[in-house]
């Protein structure tokens, strides 16, 4: 899981097709508020990533399955660069 700081975003759309999971959504869309605070919270003390690196090998299989945030969501952050 990745995580943008809204308030660093310039709401410029380039990285939402670039999702494999369309899982990146304007902070303009309505219901939101819950993954808002999620980017803003995790964005802050998350390292940064400035490459972009491959999928996880279960992506696919992961995309769209309903509640895995609250199953599989951890505090700890991955690597960055």
């Amino acid at each position: 899981m990745l995580v943008i700081h809204p308030d660093e975003c310039i709401d410029c759309g380039v990285c939402e097709p670039e999702c494999p999971a369309e899982a990146i959504k304007p902070d303009t869309e309505s219901g939101l508020d819950h993954w808002l605070e999620i980017n803003t919270k995790y964005a802050a003390i998350w390292p940064n990533l400035t490459e972009k690196r491959d999928e996880l090998p279960e992506a696919k299989e992961m995309d769209g399955v309903e509640g895995k945030f609250e199953k599989y969501f951890s505090e700890a952050p991955g690597e960055g660069d």
